[in-house]
């Protein structure tokens, strides 16, 4: 790896906030090879490039680009845990059905879905999961470990939510009849389902040991949407290369 300033030959230097290192002798702005390569692979991913376009565009191995793609999503998925906090005030909550061919209701029609369950504060983030059932012991164990109690929770008419009431004020629209009554609604989290099902679809499917990860991607991708890049750079650190 190519060592020091090309200027000065001096090795002490910091990362700027664009990728490219700032000598501390000279001040001279430079970049290492492994660290364009670093910097231009993640903007790709960020840009939702696919791994063999931006092999071709970068003239990289799909391989070296794949593995990069892939350590992204494992420290995705790692980080969007350790920083989760509690969420609250007014909350959308829904479980929806990644997957699998046969389309149809909650139950029957779900057979070769994978299960997930969505919060969403609104004016806020979105936390998402894979869960085995989508019955009421299991979604309310989420809604406990996830958010504040006492918040006022929105959803929509699903017998699995019936017990909400006990962790604060619970409000239903009846989809049947309505899709919403004033700001009585879920639009917020079906929203997220439809990002994150059209990212998802260009995959065409995911397996299951990895499905998770990419879930949690489109997490990440709609909490940090204002700011991806910066985001996974820091997150990255400075020894990223």
């Amino acid at each position: 790896m190519e060592k020091g300033c090309p200027r000065c030959s001096k090795e002490e230097s910091y990362r700027l906030g664009d990728g490219r290192r700032q000598c501390q002798g000279c001040r001279y702005k430079y970049s290492t090879r492994r660290e364009w390569i670093e910097s231009r692979v993640l903007e790709m991913f960020c840009l939702e490039v696919s791994a063999r376009k931006a092999s071709q565009h970068l003239g990289l191995s799909y391989k070296t680009v794949y593995r990069r793609y892939s350590a992204y999503r494992r420290l995705i998925a790692q980080k969007m845990l350790q920083e989760f906090r509690r969420l609250g005030g007014e909350i959308e909550c829904d479980e929806s059905y990644f997957g699998g061919k046969r389309k149809g209701p909650r139950g029957r029609g779900s057979l070769g879905k994978r299960k997930v369950f969505g919060i969403l504060e609104r004016n806020g983030k979105v936390y998402v999961t894979v869960v085995p059932k989508v019955d009421a012991p299991t979604l309310m164990q989420q809604i406990r470990e996830k958010t504040h109690k006492g918040s006022v929770f929105y959803t929509d008419s699903f017998r699995s939510y019936n017990s909400l009431r006990q962790y604060g004020k619970h409000l239903a629209v009846d989809h049947g009849r309505e899709f919403a009554k004033g700001p009585i609604h879920i639009n917020g989290i079906e929203g997220f389902w439809s990002f994150a099902k059209e990212r998802l679809a260009k995959y065409h499917g995911v397996d299951a040991d990895h499905f998770e990860l990419y879930l949690k991607e489109q997490e990440f991708r709609y909490n940090y949407r204002h700011d991806l890049f910066r985001t996974l750079q820091n997150w990255l650190g400075p020894d990223f290369t």
